[in-house]
């Protein structure tokens, strides 16, 4: 298959989406398949990347570190064309989605989606909420998943989403895959945990409790925050490491502040991806409460890892942790602190067979297969419909020939 991914987010742009893109390219790419990202431009992007191209973009409103196409989309068309792609995968709903959507209908191929945002978790930084509301997410959402061939829901949470919506199209949930290697490391000695563990002011009795995400409102770190005064209360011994950065920084330094216990919390910043493994061996335990995941790159990576997960629930994740070794899930903020300090009192042991049985869930090669059995039902779809559409076509011509004779025989 030749297959064009049309997003918005790409690569040096660091995000769950862009992350998701490079592993599907990667794992269609591994089973013979040909891949084209058709993306936006980016000031730190590499001058030629093959099988990449970029349309001229600007920063989004609101959200300077994400980018939108301006220009330069009949040029995108006649490469596409060229090509002769069998499949577009869009990848946003905005300029390039809007793009490959165009593409399809012209190429008459099958375009497949991927409903990777939440948008409504994202209204704030538009006007601040005051003039996009949810009844027009509702509205959006439903128009242009509608025009697609199929959509790929990440977690069931999506899925019930886009029915309440009223999206009538096939869907399936795929959730992203890792590539386990990345974080299962081996080559990560006690040593190097050790060593990570005193630069940040840590000792062996210390334990570790690691939140990774970008420092942003909708991923509720503040709710971990009013948690801690409890948790330290009942062990003076746990520190949370904070990596990642974000516009909200300034504002969890302010709540840690009113709390008193910057002795206990350390901003570390964003950190090179190859050395997010690292961060996670060296920790205890992962813990977020975010309430705005489709389903979360960094609760797998932590998994891959073999660090267990203390993390707010929602129906991907209850499904995702189903053995306590893996970790646990609490229901709202307020319980937090609580199942924290009963979690790690129970000094649960690692269960290897579940393990490997989950590795092999959340694997790349596992979501590459997933994705090329719903490419190759959607490209079947299509086909059936364009024969529907031909005999409905040819059942027209004959109707009007056979009322043109009559017309004549008058």
């Amino acid at each position: 298959m030749k297959v064009g991914f049309f997003t918005d987010t790409y690569f040096p742009q660091v995000s769950g989406v862009a992350t998701s893109i490079k592993t599907l390219k990667d794992q269609l790419e591994a089973n013979g398949h040909q891949v084209y990202i058709f993306t936006t431009t980016d000031p730190h992007a590499p001058k030629f990347e093959e099988g990449v191209i970029r349309m001229p973009s600007v920063p989004f409103v609101s959200f300077k570190d994400r980018r939108i196409v301006v220009r330069g989309m009949w040029y995108a068309y006649l490469i596409a064309k060229e090509l002769q792609l069998d499949l577009i995968h869009t990848h946003t709903e905005f300029g390039t989605g809007i793009l490959g959507k165009m593409v399809g209908k012209k190429l008459k191929i099958p375009v497949v989606h991927t409903y990777h945002t939440m948008y409504e978790d994202y209204l704030h930084y538009v006007a601040k909420g005051k003039v996009l509301r949810p009844a027009h997410v509702k509205y959006f959402s439903r128009l242009f998943v509608n025009h697609s061939t199929g959509v790929v829901c990440p977690s069931e949470r999506v899925i019930k989403t886009l029915r309440e919506y009223g999206v009538s199209i096939p869907m399936r949930i795929i959730p992203t895959g890792i590539e386990i290697e990345r974080f299962k490391r081996p080559d990560i000695t006690p040593a190097m945990k050790t060593q990570l563990r005193t630069t940040l002011g840590l000792t062996s009795q210390h334990i570790m409790l690691l939140s990774l995400s970008r420092l942003s409102y909708e991923k509720n770190i503040q709710a971990i925050l009013h948690g801690m005064p409890e948790i330290l209360a009942a062990n003076p011994l746990i520190r949370l490491v904070i990596v990642g950065d974000g516009p909200y920084k300034s504002r969890l330094e302010e709540i840690i502040a009113t709390y008193g216990i910057e002795d206990s919390i350390i901003f570390v910043g964003e950190v090179p991806n190859k050395e997010v493994a690292l961060y996670y061996h060296a920790a205890d335990y992962f813990v977020s409460t975010s309430t705005s995941e489709t389903q979360g790159l960094t609760y797998t990576e932590a998994m891959a890892a073999g660090l267990p997960l203390i993390v707010e629930g929602n129906d991907y994740l209850n499904h995702l942790i189903d053995d306590e070794s893996l970790g646990t899930t609490f229901a709202t903020d307020a319980d937090f602190s609580q199942t924290v300090l009963d979690y790690i009192k129970r000094k649960l042991p690692a269960q290897p067979e579940v393990c490997q049985r989950k590795l092999h869930e959340i694997s790349a090669e596992q979501f590459g297969q997933a994705m090329i059995h719903f490419y190759q039902d959607m490209i079947a779809l299509k086909q059936k419909e364009r024969t529907v559409e031909t005999k409905e076509i040819a059942m027209k011509k004959i109707k009007f020939k056979l009322s043109s004779s009559k017309r004549s025989g008058q």
